[in-house]
């Protein structure tokens, strides 16, 4: 049963992403693709803190597998991050290339810190 957990948070992690990413980007006016990083960083953002919930013992495997696995797994897009990132570079936009792939690396990591950190205070 724990792959219909993880079914359902990508049922609803998935339409997320697309709808977050086009609300984020419909508002910039730039090549720096900004819905693909917003939803990255806000689901490591979520996975940190459901990952340090449930280190803590405040949150069941179960909730890992539905909203970490599934929803962060199908909120966050590594695949379109890498395309986009390799699209930028091939259209001589170097810099927002670079700024893209470092950007999105420590923001990444750096939310998932933060977010496990923010558990572990609460229910640490």
């Amino acid at each position: 049963m724990n792959w219909l957990l993880v079914i359902a948070g990508a049922m609803v992690g998935a339409p997320l992403r697309y709808l977050t990413d086009r609300a984020v980007q419909s508002r910039h006016d730039t090549v720096f693709p900004w819905g693909t990083f917003t939803v990255n960083v806000a689901g490591c953002l979520v996975l940190g803190l459901v990952t340090g919930a449930v280190a803590a013992g405040a949150a069941s495997s179960q909730v890992q597998l539905l909203v970490g696995t599934g929803l962060c797994g199908a909120l966050t897009t590594y695949s379109t991050f890498s395309y986009e990132t390799l699209r930028l570079a091939e259209g001589g936009a170097r810099f927002f290339a670079v700024a893209n792939a470092a950007g999105s690396v420590v923001a990444g990591l750096g939310s998932a810190f933060v977010g496990a950190a923010v558990a572990q205070a609460g229910w640490g």
